[in-house]
């Protein structure tokens, strides 16, 4: 009997703010929300960024002002809003007027050698054959260069990009635990994965003594590793800098370190880990091994999840080299405009509209999974389900980077499940497709005939599409993670969030069986069962995941454990959710802090007791069973 892998608690960070119990996803429609969830909102993003802080009951702002949450959320409502989702890059990132550019050249003199003074700690190891070293007092040399002097000169530019979907203005990961020094992806991970365990509404520690340790797994990752001075970016540019490599970039630049950290300094995890990689479908690849694991058996517990910072100069720059990224002379043409404002860098990405190019975005996002079973003994919530995930490569290409076939058989078969699990009427009217909608000219076109193409063959007259990309930007590898995380909000709030950055639908976008809303969409969502998330990778790394809604979830749990089995979940979920709620409060007013357990309870193999059976591990309620049966038995008949 396959185990349906429910959804029992998400969090994160992104653009929008803090992902657990849907705020992130309330900042994209925030304007659609009655008064106390607007509040609520904007009070979780005002600690969250650092413009409040409570105390006694009450939140005093930067500047002294005590008031109320309904006073904080109206007094900060402006700069909250501006300070969040895609936006010009703010100077906490880097100077988008001054980015470095240094040049090389080389100095002639007009007559004899060019002359110059170094202090000694600065001359080379191996000087250049033409240099001629006289060592001077004080700790210096005169150097005399017969011919040409190779230099480096300093140099800055404006930055041809100048939009990107950041963090909230002031949030700082690496200031709530001891960080380090950490890349900002791993910072952002440590946040993003203990609030996803917090808002299960269950210790997990008691789920871990319930469970065998290797019933447990985390899939996490990111795409492209960790590229800023903390990663791999200071590894590579730090010697051509004169700046010394830490012993921290090599380790801690690999793009699994998102679950190796989440193994070693929250779990305490001793199962399955893994991290898949795929480009831009990199989050869904994650959850297909979850998916898979559960589904099988062989797990009850999964984490699944990801996170990446690629809002750096140099990473901008390579996809801006690629003709990849929405630059500004290209934003100001498509508006006929002469400079751009505020407002403007808002708008930069607009899914299947005219565009010209993806915004870049940051993002860590996670989910945790339950087998059926596990979330129905220990009344877990029950916050949507995962049908299945599909993946297939584009085959032959011409360029490595052009979209190809792949996506059809990913898209149709999740269509298809749908179809098989919940009925044909539900696929054709209540479902929608959550899609990947970068804002490139090559996508608004390649997806939209994907998607269409599909609809038709599936009998849909008008598929509604939606795109978060819109309000956040590409987070690269999380990009699965920032749309599942729209995907369950709207289910919570019903409202599925419109392309309200793109004017008009483009002419050549394909359009005949779908439904592409330029606002929101108020009340559609809970119409719909399941959602298609939908990812086009880079190098053909296609995935489409089906997600169903909490109430087609119940449904289908309903038929396997009765109404008896429901009404004992029920009761056993009041408690779980009075926790969660608990510590959504306290996350809004600031107070909660990531887990994090440096240097604790570590274990080595002295510390363990084995036999031929079992190992069993000190702090773990059961063992971990190394009775592995043959699973080629027919071999030997």
């Amino acid at each position: 009997m396959s185990q349906l892998p429910v959804i029992v608690g998400f969090g994160g960070i992104s653009p929008a703010g803090r992902s657990s119990f849907h705020h992130g996803y309330r900042r994209l429609i925030l304007d659609q929300l009655d008064s106390q969830s607007r509040i609520e909102t904007l009070t979780a993003l005002a600690t969250l960024m650092q413009r409040a802080r409570f105390t006694d009951g009450q939140y005093t702002t930067r500047d002294g002002r005590v008031m109320d949450s309904t006073s904080l959320a109206q007094a900060l409502d402006a700069e909250l809003r501006a300070d969040t989702l895609i936006r010009r890059i703010h100077p906490d990132w880097f100077d988008v007027s001054a980015v470095m550019l240094n040049k090389p050249a080389t100095l002639q003199a007009e007559q004899g050698p060019v002359t110059f003074r170094l202090r000694n700690r600065h001359l080379p190891q191996n000087p250049p054959a033409n240099w001629q070293i006289t060592p001077l007092t004080g700790g210096e040399s005169e150097i005399q260069v017969l011919g040409g002097c190779d230099v480096i000169l300093p140099d800055y530019r404006e930055a041809a990009v100048q939009s990107a979907g950041m963090l909230p203005t002031g949030f700082d990961p690496g200031s709530l635990y001891q960080s380090r020094n950490h890349p900002r992806g791993l910072q952002m991970s440590v946040y993003a994965a203990s609030d996803a365990i917090r808002s299960v509404g269950i210790d997990f520690k008691q789920l871990a003594a319930q469970l065998s340790p290797d019933q447990i797994a985390v899939f996490a990752s990111n795409s492209i590793g960790q590229l800023d001075d903390n990663g791999f970016g200071g590894l590579t540019k730090f010697p051509a800098l004169g700046k010394r490599t830490t012993s921290k970039q090599m380790p801690l630049g690999y793009a699994q370190m998102p679950a190796d950290f989440i193994n070693a300094y929250l779990l305490g995890n001793v199962g399955l880990t893994g991290g898949a990689l795929g480009a831009c479908a990199t989050f869904l690849y994650n959850l297909r091994s979850g998916v898979e694991e559960i589904r099988s058996g062989r797990r009850k517990l999964v984490m699944v999840g990801g996170s990446d910072a690629p809002v750096t100069p140099e990473i901008i720059e390579g996809f801006r080299a690629m003709g990849a990224l929405a630059e500004d002379k290209y934003l100001m043409a498509l508006d006929n405009l002469s400079s751009l404002q505020d407002d403007d860098y808002r708008r930069a990405c607009r899914p299947f509209g005219n565009n010209c190019g993806f915004t870049i975005g940051e993002s860590s996002q996670y989910l945790v999974l339950m087998s059926d079973d596990l979330a129905i003994e220990t009344g877990a919530q029950i916050l949507g389900a995962v049908g299945d995930v599909f993946v297939h490569a584009d085959g032959h290409k011409k360029s490595i980077s052009a979209p190809g076939i792949g996506n059809y058989m990913t898209l149709g078969k999740a269509a298809s499940l749908v179809r098989s699990l919940l009925g044909e009427t539900a696929l054709r009217q209540r479902s929608y497709v959550q899609a990947h909608g970068t804002s490139t000219p090559q996508n608004r076109v390649t997806e939209s005939h994907v998607i269409n193409e599909t609809a038709k063959a599936f009998g849909i007259d008008r598929w509604t599409v939606s795109a978060v990309k819109a309000y956040i930007g590409h987070s690269q590898g999380c990009a699965g993670g920032d749309q599942i995380m729209s995907s369950l909000g709207a289910w919570q709030y019903g409202v599925i969030p419109g392309l309200i950055t793109t004017p008009e639908i483009a002419d050549d976008v394909h359009q005949s069986h779908l439904n592409l809303p330029l606002e929101h969409l108020v009340g559609a969502a809970e119409q719909m069962d399941s959602v298609l998330i939908n990812a086009k990778g880079f190098g053909g790394n296609n995935a489409s995941a089906v997600l169903l809604s909490p109430k087609a979830t119940e449904a289908l749990l309903s038929k396997r454990y009765g109404q008896s089995g429901m009404q004992q979940w029920r009761q056993r979920n009041e408690q779980v959710q009075t926790t969660a709620r608990d510590y959504d409060q306290e996350a809004t007013r600031g107070l909660s802090r990531p887990d994090y357990l440096y240097d604790h309870q570590v274990l080595t193999g002295e510390d363990l007791r084995i036999d031929d059976k079992a190992i069993h591990l000190p702090g773990y309620a059961n063992p971990v069973s190394i009775d592995v049966s043959n699973p080629y038995q027919d071999f030997n008949e």
